[in-house]
């Protein structure tokens, strides 16, 4: 018989559900740079070009968008090798976050499914954060029917949301206060823009509803920079504060309870154990 030196919990780096290989990082790069032009393209196209035309096929670019982000999902999972307990574990989450998103829907931004994907971010990675964030974000449009053309563009949004609080530094390490203040810090600025990045996909096509702060195509990149602005303010500044300030509050009072849980649950999933079978 021979002994084995016990490891420290200390030591052992948190597991990750997913881990974004080579392929899935070049999908994820390739859709994101596609949602960065579909978001941006008002301050990215020159004044005399035809973009603006071309309103009408804004349907079918969002449909391709959604495609992509299957393809980078499915990438993700073959991958990875995504298996069945990080399978039952994304289900839970996703399920959980699309049932939170109507508790609060169209009262003042109160939308308590934010902190749920900042905290699972943080503790099962950033593949396995985007993922996460574009699955619940359309379960909860197919749960409160809001499908339509941003539906993609939410999605993205949210996996991008999801994905970054699981970049952010300290994983292994951080715990305690300092990790709820840096998250509630993260919730707090990624809440906001979230938000604004959503407010690009439909702030183009308003037309002549209100001339002030619709964009002008025809307009030079700070001056449609500033009706942006004054769109935001005018349009959506209560509600992402409103967003915000639920997320830090959920984050600061129900955080060390649910991070405890999802780690617990992620160190007895064991996701990165190989499963072996001895010889009899």
């Amino acid at each position: 018989m021979t002994a084995t030196t016990p490891r420290t919990r200390a030591a052992t780096p948190q597991a990750r559900a997913v881990r974004l290989g080579p392929r899935s990082v070049a999908a994820l790069v390739l859709v994101s740079a596609v949602g960065v032009v579909g978001f941006g393209w008002p301050f990215l196209a020159p004044p005399s070009s035809q973009l603006s035309a071309h309103a009408q096929d804004a349907p079918w670019l969002f449909a391709g968008l959604l495609v992509l982000l299957v393809a980078v999902v499915a990438a993700t999972i073959s991958e990875s090798g995504l298996g069945p307990k990080a399978v039952a574990m994304l289900g839970v989450l996703a399920a959980t976050g699309a049932a939170l998103r109507p508790l609060g829907a169209g009262t003042a931004g109160i939308e308590p499914m934010f902190f749920l994907m900042v905290l699972s971010g943080r503790v099962l990675g950033p593949g396995f954060g985007f993922t996460l964030g574009s699955l619940t974000m359309f379960a909860s449009a197919l749960l409160t029917g809001g499908v339509g053309p941003w539906m993609p563009f939410q999605m993205l949004a949210m996996g991008w949301f999801t994905m970054g609080a699981g970049l952010l530094p300290g994983p292994d390490r951080l715990r305690g206060r300092g990790e709820l203040a840096l998250l509630a810090c993260y919730g707090f600025l990624a809440a906001f823009a979230y938000g604004t990045i959503m407010n690009l996909a439909g702030w183009p096509f308003m037309g002549a509803l209100a001339s002030g702060i619709a964009f002008d195509p025809h307009a030079a990149v700070p001056a449609n920079l500033a009706r942006f602005l004054a769109y935001c303010t005018a349009t959506s500044l209560g509600w992402d504060l409103g967003r915000a300030v639920v997320t830090v509050v959920l984050t600061l009072a129900l955080g060390p309870a649910v991070l405890r849980a999802l780690r617990r649950a992620t160190r007895r999933a064991a996701f990165e154990t190989a499963v072996t079978f001895d010889p009899r």
